[in-house]
Parts: C-alpha cells; sequence; structure tokens
C-alpha cells in the first residue's frame, strides 16, 4: 500500500496525508466523546464519585 501511495505525485500525497489527518482527528474527537458519555453515565449510576482538584492531584502524583 505504501509503495502505490509514494507512485503518487507530490501534490496527491499531500491531499493524502491531510484526508488521513483530518480522519484521525475526527476519529479521535468520536473516542473522547464515548468515553465522556460512558462517564457521565457512570457518574450518574453512583459508580463514580466526584472528587477535589487536590484529591485528584494527590492521586495523580501515586501514579
Amino acid at each position: 500500500m505504501l509503495e502505490d501511495i509514494m507512485k503518487l505525485d507530490f501534490t496527491s500525497r499531500e491531499m493524502l496525508l491531510e484526508i488521513l489527518q483530518k480522519r484521525q482527528i475526527e476519529a479521535r474527537r468520536d473516542e473522547v466523546s464515548k468515553k465522556a458519555k460512558q462517564s457521565l453515565k457512570d457518574y450518574h449510576a453512583g459508580k463514580l464519585t466526584a472528587l477535589s482538584a487536590e484529591e485528584v492531584i494527590d492521586k495523580l502524583n501515586s501514579l
């Protein structure tokens, strides 16, 4: 596949790269959105509890 891509002219490769980058960004946004929605569901179901900023920092520092 890479060999076929390299056969394209420079402009076509640049366009392909831009399309891939935009799709990656969109896929990442979708992933973040799904995780956020699941986190809200878990929170409302009582599976998660709110923490203060200090508690979050302490937890991150203990990793």
